[in-house]
């Protein structure tokens, strides 16, 4: 193994004017580390906190830009042997996960009859925002030392799906929601529906066959005790049976079971019967990546195969209605193409184009979006400022809206299978949400799926 070292500077040898820096990147093991050690739990969604406080920065991440001039005094200038002994800075911006954060100190004067040293002080991101700016006081050692550097041991920190069991637990603080759940009639989703009913997120109304529905219960050990069960013989009657419910105000939400998802889709969107509203209907996931500082939405991998412009107006202002909704407040959409510049040879920039323009005057509404960009650029800060792409989006999403349904059926499955990602799906556009879920879901993807169309669905009416 090789060692390294570093030398402090005494007293004497810091002149005025040297200079000393740093760089570091927050990834989201430093903000859980963080948390860990400090006990700052807003480290872990302090992009929720900025907004629901207006713009402030919280404590945690200026905590932790904080400790990167102390690391810098300890192993740079003065070195080893100093002591700190005052520090004041001054916070302007927030800061990401993602962000390139580079820290600059300055001597600025000595004094001979206490051996302190003054700093200036300051850090700006990779796009030379500042981020803090202030001074610092130390003792300096009076003579040089030399410390063996060791190599720093990698921490692993592994706290997965915390954006799923925080929505789910906003979910359960709401009212149990009435929930038709067309054709129950397998394991996966009658006990999918029970369980959710035993977590107090739904009432249940089972539309299907009744005699299947009871021999799966049965198998399964399940109680139906005061559960309603609407009784039809076909999976595509409980269906058409499911949007009447829904459409007549009896329930406030939709949950796919074990019939095929075109099945309940075109009860869905039937012009003579279905819950068609002045938009075109669409699809949100919302993704929990583990290596991703909060949910990430990607809209729509599941119901508009190649949608036009003017779909994708609705599935543009679907999605951002929904995060309103969810109290994401001015979230920040990259609409994806394959590059980030405008080419007539690819349509997908040109409707990126569009819809940004859409945005600036006023046409679409209610989030800040950039784009064309390509995945690189629009999930890293980092590539972003590599390809000189300035933009308010770029390393900080909240919302991918992919060209169409091959895209994003290819991106929310990559991030699954690749990157550990659980998917919650929900049909948004429609008179009640319409939760999808998959077969392959494990039993928290079916939760947070059911949570966050709780959280969608609007009060059952009051009767007088």
């Amino acid at each position: 193994m090789n060692l390294g070292f570093i030398e402090s500077k005494t007293y004497d040898e810091i002149e005025i004017g040297d200079t000393a820096g740093t760089e570091h990147v927050l990834t989201t093991d430093d903000a859980m580390a963080f948390a860990s050690i400090s006990g700052f739990d807003s480290m872990l969604n302090f992009d929720e906190i900025v907004e629901r406080a207006g713009g402030v920065p919280p404590t945690g991440p200026n905590m932790w830009c904080a400790s990167l001039v102390s690391g810098l005094f300890s192993m740079n200038t003065p070195g080893p042997g100093c002591t700190l002994t005052n520090i004041s800075l001054s916070f302007y911006n927030r800061i990401h996960v993602g962000d390139r954060i580079l820290v600059n100190v300055v001597v600025t004067s000595k004094d001979d009859a206490t051996k302190t040293v003054n700093f200036d002080c300051e850090a700006k991101n990779g796009s030379g925002t500042r981020i803090f700016s202030g001074t610092a006081q130390l003792l300096a050692p009076e003579v040089k030392l030399r410390w063996s550097t060791l190599p720093v041991p990698k921490l692993i920190v592994n706290e997965p799906y915390r954006h799923y069991r925080g929505m789910i637990a906003r979910a359960n603080l709401k009212p149990a929601v009435k929930t038709a759940i067309a054709w129950p009639c397998d394991e996966v989703s009658l006990g999918g529906a029970i369980q959710a009913f035993k977590d107090k997120l739904i009432v249940p109304v089972l539309v299907g066959s009744e005699t299947l529905i009871r021999k799966v219960a049965a198998t399964l050990e399940l109680d139906l005790t005061g559960i309603q069960i609407v009784d039809v013989p076909h999976s595509k009657t409980a269906a058409v049976k499911a949007v009447e419910l829904a459409r007549n105000g009896e329930v406030q939400m939709l949950m796919k079971g074990s019939l095929h998802t075109d099945e309940l889709m075109g009860a869905v969107v039937s012009r003579e019967g279905g819950m068609r509203t002045g938009r075109r209907i669409s699809h949100v996931f919302a993704l929990d990546v583990p290596s991703y500082h909060k949910t990430l939405y990607v809209t729509d991998a599941a119901i508009n195969i190649q949608p036009d412009l003017e779909t994708k107006i609705s599935i543009l202002q679907n999605a951002i209605d929904m995060m309103n909704t969810l109290e994401v407040v001015n979230p920040k959409v990259a609409i994806l193409s394959a590059v980030e510049q405008i080419n007539p040879a690819i349509p997908s920039t040109l409707d990126a184009a569009a819809l940004c323009k859409m945005v600036d005057r006023g046409q679409i509404t209610g989030a800040i979006v950039d784009g064309p960009l390509a995945f690189d650029n629009a999930i890293s800060s980092d590539a972003a400022r590599i390809k000189k792409i300035k933009s308010p989006v770029a390393g900080d999403p909240d919302l991918l809206m992919v060209p169409n349904l091959e895209a994003g059926n290819i991106l929310f499955k990559q991030l699954q299978y690749l990157a550990g990602a659980l998917a919650a799906g929900v049909v948004v556009g429609a008179k009640v949400p319409v939760v999808l879920t998959s077969r392959a879901d494990g039993e928290l993807a079916r939760m947070a799926s059911c949570a966050l169309g709780v959280l969608l669905a609007k009060p059952a009416p009051v009767v007088a």
